[in-house]
């Protein structure tokens, strides 16, 4: 059985973030802004469904999604896009 996920996560560190970002063609702009952003999770894992809440200074940010299932992700208020995103598999 895969670990439960549930709890709170406190941002430590990032690197190689902003060739990332550059890389998903992310505006400079808020490239930058992300940069200095340290958002923490909050996570709430119940079998395969999972929330996760992205928390920031500058925008709070939920997902919701089934393991395995493929789902639109709706970035519009993040950078202005729609994707559709697979989470794959077991968490293990």
């Amino acid at each position: 059985m895969p670990p439960n996920l549930t709890g709170y996560y406190r941002f430590v560190s990032q690197k190689n973030l902003e060739d990332y970002l550059q890389a998903l063609n992310i505006n400079v702009a808020l490239r930058k802004i992300v940069l200095l952003l340290k958002p923490d999770k909050e996570i709430d894992h119940q079998g395969d469904r999972l929330i996760v809440k992205t928390l920031s200074t500058f925008r709070n940010y939920v997902m919701e999604f089934e393991v395995g299932v493929e789902f639109e992700e709706d970035l519009r208020m993040v950078d202005g896009r729609k994707c559709q995103v697979l989470s794959l598999g077991a968490i293990s």
